[in-house]
């Protein structure tokens, strides 16, 4: 196996890490703004949260590929535009996060909203500076997953010549370069596992009163 190939292409590899990194994480972010109101919708009303769960949970059954394929015709941009990949990735995470983040929204309990709302807390203070909040454990499990799977689909993008790691793949496979593709498989498993590490460190200290409270249960 010629594993000179990699020395002989770092800037190669280091572009196309970076790229695949904004890829999969942008729609991780864009993916969470969404779905915060639309979990807030669901929990107030109990019709819309089974057509919101429902229906977004029907977009996560529509293939990668095909999604990627379909968005330019309803975007009106080339199908080599990134911009396919981010909202296709950010369609796939709203499906995952919205159904996470209103059952963590409906788990609050109800004596912690009634206190709040007795302290005069408007509806929608309440939510930023209650629910939500008690709810980030939860969503930051969501956004764990959303993120791993991300990083996994960019590389379908290298099918119709998008960029990310998954050119690796494509490209070794033409070539019959090994090395190539074994290369863009270590560096996807290796950036998942690192983005998955930050999250839950971003979830740990965003909730310091788990930490709290478990220290307290031992």
């Amino acid at each position: 196996m010629n594993w000179s190939w990699i020395p002989r292409n770092l800037d190669l590899i280091g572009e196309l890490t970076v790229q695949h990194l904004w890829l999969a994480l942008l729609p991780v972010l864009l993916g969470l703004v969404v779905a915060v109101p639309l979990a807030w919708i669901a929990t107030r009303a109990r019709a819309m949260r089974t057509i919101l769960i429902t229906a977004t949970g029907l977009l996560y059954t529509v293939p990668s590929l095909a999604l990627i394929v379909m968005l330019p015709l309803v975007l009106g941009i080339g199908i080599l535009n990134p911009l396919n990949v981010v909202v296709a990735l950010t369609i796939y995470t709203v499906a995952l996060l919205v159904r996470s983040i209103a059952d963590a929204l409906d788990a609050v309990p109800q004596a912690v909203v009634a206190a709040a709302t007795a302290m005069g807390y408007t509806p929608l203070r309440r939510f930023v500076a209650v629910e939500l909040p008690l709810a980030v454990p939860v969503t930051v499990a969501g956004l764990r997953v959303a993120a791993v799977s991300n990083m996994s689909l960019v590389t379908v993008g290298a099918i119709v010549g998008l960029g990310g790691l998954g050119a690796l793949f494509t490209d070794g496979f033409q070539r019959d370069i090994p090395a190539e593709i074994i290369t863009g498989i270590v560096l996807v498993l290796v950036l998942a596992l690192l983005v998955d590490v930050a999250l839950l460190a971003l979830g740990r200290a965003a909730t310091p009163w788990t930490r709290v409270g478990a220290g307290a249960g031992g």
